[in-house]
């Protein structure tokens, strides 16, 4: 990969969709054109968001998922062996909000390649390092009906031996990060360590890139804002399963922190991960302090293992919300430039190379503060 300075910062992955590309505030949008037109449309909106990641000193960007309306179905779409016609009614995430949802009907197979494109484009235009996105196996089989395989296990394997051959092609294209998201780990802890992190691990297989895993407590649905209500005053989800996930051969762990109830301290049972700590966005909720991914990574153990970066996915979208992308970007990369010089020095031989150790200044909450009130204004 890449060299990445310390306290390299990124996004989550899914970034707003320009109003001319898709209907705004929707989480399943409607495309506002066909055909070449909208190949064309989605090009245009990754090359505005990659100029905006860039511009703000985002280390590690991406194309947004400029190219799929859902982070699921967008890779399900290109896959042979279900019947989108045939929909059965299912409870998501454990019952917690039912859907029509299409039915596996046959072994799935992958008759090409999925997002090479879109890949290929963002790397032949990126400056420096860059992510890119795919479904976990788990989560996809919590959003489409097993009618073939009768256990969810074995439909979870199947779907992982598809995404890795789609990330060993990303691969080869020269993509740094390639991160499944499997908000699903933080409903069905049990399965997780049954057999979730080992599809997991299946999906990642023979990677040269860096491997994420996004873990997240879902978009700020009505269904999901509720559930969130029942959590209690800490959201201790994370706890069941971090062990066994810093014990697998994944390398970075992306969590949501900012608007939520996890404690902290649970980085803690991440000794051995990369933290991608996500300021995960509500629907219809203030900004949240970008660059405060840095006080928490402060806390959360070596530098070179925690990568602040924000959730910007349901930011509404035109000129004033650019504008506040824009903002909440900069916060980030201004916000780690402050990390890195205020409490990190290099030291050790140049032949070794640097070695980082962290002052942890009392004074370092108290000058990032005013910078995210003033970077990251009202969203609501």
């Amino acid at each position: 990969m890449t060299a990445t300075p310390l306290f390299p910062t990124t996004v989550a992955g899914s970034l707003p969709k320009p109003f001319w590309l898709a209907e705004p505030e929707k989480l399943w949008p409607a495309w506002r054109h066909q055909g070449a037109a909208l190949e064309a449309a989605q090009r245009d909106a990754v090359l505005v968001w990659l100029k905006e990641q860039e511009d703000a000193g985002i280390d590690v960007a991406s194309e947004g998922e400029q190219g799929r309306i859902h982070f699921v179905h967008g890779f399900l779409q290109h896959i042979d062996g279900i019947d989108w016609n045939l929909k059965t009614p299912m409870g998501i995430r454990n019952n917690r909000y039912v859907v029509d949802v299409p039915t596996v009907t046959a072994a799935v197979t992958r008759p090409r390649p999925v997002h090479g494109r879109e890949a290929g484009f963002l790397r032949a235009h990126a400056r420096g390092p860059v992510k890119f996105t795919l479904p976990g196996p788990m989560t996809i089989c919590d959003t489409i009906a097993d009618g073939h395989y009768g256990r969810r296990a074995d439909m979870a394997m199947a779907f992982a031996a598809l995404l890795n051959q789609e990330a060993r092609e990303l691969d080869a294209l020269g993509i740094d990060v390639i991160q499944f998201d499997e908000p699903a780990f933080n409903v069905f802890e049990a399965d997780v360590l049954d057999w979730g992190i080992a599809a997991l691990e299946r999906a990642a297989e023979g990677l040269k890139a860096r491997t994420a895993v996004h873990i997240c407590y879902g978009y700020g649905i009505e269904a999901n804002i509720k559930w969130k209500q029942t959590l209690g005053a800490e959201w201790r989800q994370y706890e069941a399963i971090f062990p066994a996930l810093n014990a697998s051969r994944i390398g970075q762990v992306s969590l949501e922190c900012a608007g939520s109830h996890v404690p902290m301290a649970l980085i803690g049972l991440l000794p051995d991960k990369e933290d991608p700590g996500r300021r995960h966005r509500r629907r219809h909720r203030p900004g949240r302090d970008g660059a405060g991914g840095g006080r928490h990574a402060r806390r959360g153990g070596p530098p070179r293992r925690r990568r602040p970066h924000p959730g910007l996915h349901q930011l509404r979208p035109g000129v004033a919300a650019a504008r506040r992308g824009r903002r909440r970007f900069r916060a980030l990369g201004e916000g780690a430039a402050l990390m890195r010089k205020g409490t990190v020095r290099l030291t050790g031989p140049p032949s070794r190379g640097p070695r980082a150790e962290c002052r942890r200044p009392s004074s370092l909450v108290a000058t990032l503060t005013p910078l995210l009130r003033t970077s990251t204004p009202s969203l609501s």
